[in-house]
């Protein structure tokens, strides 16, 4: 297989989920990074996001976003964060991905 390159079975382990942030604090340690509650439908979870430069917490609470659920849970600055909010990223563009329409939390993206 040619480097950098994934195999679909590895790709199939990915598992990304349609979520709605919830809540939106600075993080106590880190000027850069949000704490982010998620809400994934059938459960919440916390997130620490690289995000504060780009968004105020007004421009993020309540919004839809897509979620990678089965990312191994990291110690951030002193904060668990159990998952990765997804972002389209170019120079100094950060922008969330969000699912288009309504779709129910949980959905998992495929």
């Amino acid at each position: 297989m040619e480097e950098g390159l994934i195999s679909f079975s590895e790709w199939e382990k990915i598992d990304l989920r349609v979520g709605k942030i919830i809540k939106v604090e600075n993080h106590p340690n880190a000027d850069k990074l949000y704490v982010l509650e998620v809400d994934l439908g059938t459960e919440k979870r916390k997130l620490v996001a690289g995000l504060r430069q780009y968004y105020k917490p007004e421009e993020l609470k309540n919004e839809p976003c897509i979620i990678f659920v089965n990312l191994e849970p990291a110690v951030i600055r002193g904060v668990k964060s159990e998952g990765m909010i997804l972002a389209a990223v170019k120079d100094d563009k950060v922008k969330i991905i969000q699912p288009e329409g309504k779709i129910e939390l949980g959905s998992r993206i495929a």
